[in-house]
């Protein structure tokens, strides 16, 4: 367990020695307990935070809040310091949540988790820790920060099964500043270990998976609440017509089930896919084979860039990149568009097509362990 803590305090921000004021986000789970833990060991002055980001049917069988407010408290107890609760309710649905029914509404599938962090956790939860006189601020996020030439890179974390770079990727400099990630440099299995050493009630505690304020539950069910139906025809690539589909927000790009077509005679045989939404015409077009050639992209233009560094990396050097988070990364080029790169957009260039790039989700690029930001695929 010691050469751990020695390779933590390596990486740990250096701005921030043990002393400061740290309040961390701790959410009831095992990743943020321990970091509430070692960073508290390390002899980090801790204040314990856990974040309502959700109210609607909060005390329902998917959603609930309660059991773990009360797995943080409890953690709090054990390990000795003071925690408190804060409601940013209301924020996240101005600045998360009706973006997420926006771009769901236009045809897009967005990723909230990355608006969340960037809005939320590391905006909302930072102004709030401040003002209660802290230092900084600290999470169970899988990642790793170091300070090169007085500017804070973002890296991914050790466990690269567990790396969460990349719904980091719009973090600035100056947020960055203030945070530490104390389980960058550690595997999963070894966070486990800590829980049960040291005698955390939530040790066995399953992962959270998902969006938070959708849990487990049908997401078509839940989508269902906010947006309204609108049917219209199922085509394939050809233009026949084979079944309806229910509106064109239920249907993500490369989405295989639930389409309702599966019972259909027309074609191979093969598994449908999702192929294209035209919100023009209000048609679904599917296609037949996971290695369909509507399916496969060898560029992307992305929007909303946000760049680590704050400055646009060189253009036409080897990069990768990912245009999902559970992808391995795929080497691309940052390519420019009429001999230059615009402020709030950017094209990539893959060496190998890449499946199913969807309008909505997030490319974000790297060069190698360090994540330089990336931006909305259009």
């Amino acid at each position: 367990m010691q050469a751990y803590f020695e390779q933590i305090k390596t990486f740990m921000n250096l701005d921030m020695s043990p002393g400061a004021k740290i309040v961390v986000g701790m959410s009831g789970g095992v990743d943020s307990s321990v970091a509430a833990w070692i960073l508290k060991n390390q002899g980090y002055d801790v204040i314990g935070l856990f974040m309502k980001n959700w109210e609607d049917d909060d005390d329902s069988e998917y959603c609930s809040t309660r059991q773990d407010w009360i797995d943080v408290v409890s953690v709090a107890d054990l390990i000795g310091i003071d925690v408190e609760a804060v409601n940013f309710a209301n924020e996240y649905k101005e600045r998360v949540f009706a973006d997420f029914l926006k771009e769901y509404s236009a045809g897009r599938t967005p990723n909230p988790d990355i608006l969340c962090n960037a809005e939320i956790k590391f905006k909302a939860f930072l102004d709030h820790a401040i003002l209660l006189g802290a230092d900084g601020i600290a999470t169970g996020h899988y990642a790793r920060t170091r300070k090169v030439d007085n500017k804070a890179q973002l890296l991914k974390a050790v466990d690269l099964s567990k790396d969460q770079s990349y719904f980091l990727h719009r973090l600035n400099q100056a947020q960055l500043s203030k945070v530490l990630f104390p389980l960058g440099e550690i595997p999963k299995s070894f966070v486990r270990e800590i829980a049960q050493e040291i005698g955390l009630p939530n040790a066995k505690k399953k992962d959270s998976t998902g969006i938070c304020f959708i849990g487990e539950r049908p997401f078509r069910e839940f989508l269902g609440r906010y947006l309204p139906t609108k049917p219209g025809h199922i085509l394939t690539s050809e233009g026949h017509v084979i079944g309806e589909h229910i509106g064109l927000a239920f249907y993500t790009i490369g989405q295989r089930k639930g389409i309702g077509i599966g019972g259909s005679q027309v074609g191979s045989g093969d598994a449908w896919y999702v192929a294209d939404k035209n919100m023009e015409k209000n048609t679904l077009v599917v296609v037949q084979g996971h290695g369909h050639p509507m399916l496969q992209f060898s560029t992307l233009t992305a929007q909303e860039a946000s760049w680590v560094s704050g400055q646009i990396p060189e253009v036409n050097k080897n990069f990768t990149a990912k245009t999902r988070y559970r992808q391995a990364d795929a080497p691309c080029q940052l390519i420019a568009s009429q001999n230059q790169v615009i402020e709030n957009q950017f094209l990539l260039n893959f060496t190998e097509p890449q499946w199913a790039i969807t309008p909505g989700q997030s490319a974000v690029l790297y060069d190698g362990e360090v994540c330089l930001g990336g931006g909305i695929i259009v």
